[in-house]
């Protein structure tokens, strides 16, 4: 059986993708998930990456922060999203701990994401300290993607989930850093809580593409947690955070419902049931 062309709304994102992407101006749209359900309806929907975040922790487990993620969670999360994907890239989280104590120990840990899961690449937080590591994860075949800004695994050092680059001084440092990730041969940068302006700034100055969350339109692409812009998570409310839907409301009604049908005895009904 001859298989079917694919389009280049078929065709499976790759990490050289990005950067064309970038040199043809289009917005890279990337949503975190965590299973196969959603994965295959983002996949459907046209998302361009999907995060595996680390985030799980706090959207799913009722953690307070990422760094309850663990590495084996990462990887049960990451291998049920590629389940799910035709065309979506797929990143996967190192979590905490994963990547700080030592290179070979960040490439072993990085290896067996990749091996195990399926996942194209690892998402790893910091600046210019983890040049080195970087350098070695892709010169050991492992697409690696940067994380600046606010860097959630850090939350303690911040003292919470502040904006990062206002002054003057910050401002430089990020900017240099995010050149360092380039230089130590990232693919891709996430922004997150910068100031616009900043955002915009590097942006224009690297060549690989940068998304950003919470850190204005002017980046390459953005992201945003699913449960977020689904509206699923109400306890979380935050200024860069776009709810295009309030699927909690909707999950209330229909549990409500159900639950009324099968007190009243209206469910199962007779269509609901088999007769021999």
């Amino acid at each position: 059986m001859t298989a079917l062309p694919q389009t280049a709304a078929t065709r499976p994102v790759r990490v050289t993708d990005l950067h064309r992407m970038k040199a043809e101006r289009q917005r890279i749209v990337m949503t975190t998930c965590y299973d196969t359900l959603f994965a295959k309806l983002l996949d459907e929907c046209g998302v361009d990456l999907l995060l595996v975040g680390d985030s799980v922790a706090e959207v799913l487990n009722g953690a307070g922060s990422t760094l309850a993620a663990t590495l084996n969670q990462m990887i049960y999360h990451a291998t049920a999203v590629c389940r799910g994907v035709r065309r979506a890239l797929v990143v996967c989280d190192l979590p905490f701990l994963s990547y700080h104590v030592s290179v070979p120990s960040a490439i072993a840990n990085a290896g067996r994401v990749m091996q195990e899961t399926g996942c194209a690449a690892v998402k790893l937080e910091g600046g210019r300290e983890r040049v080195e590591t970087i350098r070695c994860l892709v010169e050991a075949g492992i697409p690696v993607m940067g994380h600046l800004g606010l860097t959630p695994q850090s939350i303690h050092v911040f003292g919470g989930h502040r904006v990062q680059g206002r002054d003057e001084a910050a401002a430089r440092r990020l900017e240099a850093d995010a050149q360092w990730l380039q230089k130590a041969g990232a693919f891709a940068l996430v922004l997150e809580l910068v100031p616009a302006p900043l955002a915009t700034r590097i942006a224009k100055q690297l060549e690989i593409p940068v998304i950003g969350i919470g850190a204005g339109p002017g980046c390459d692409g953005q992201v945003l947690v699913l449960h977020d812009l689904l509206g699923l998570t109400e306890s979380f409310q935050a200024r860069f955070v776009k709810r295009y839907a309030t699927l909690s409301n909707e999950v209330r009604s229909a549990v409500r419902q159900y639950a009324a049908e099968v007190r009243d005895g209206s469910f199962p009904a007779a269509e609901h049931s088999f007769s021999e």
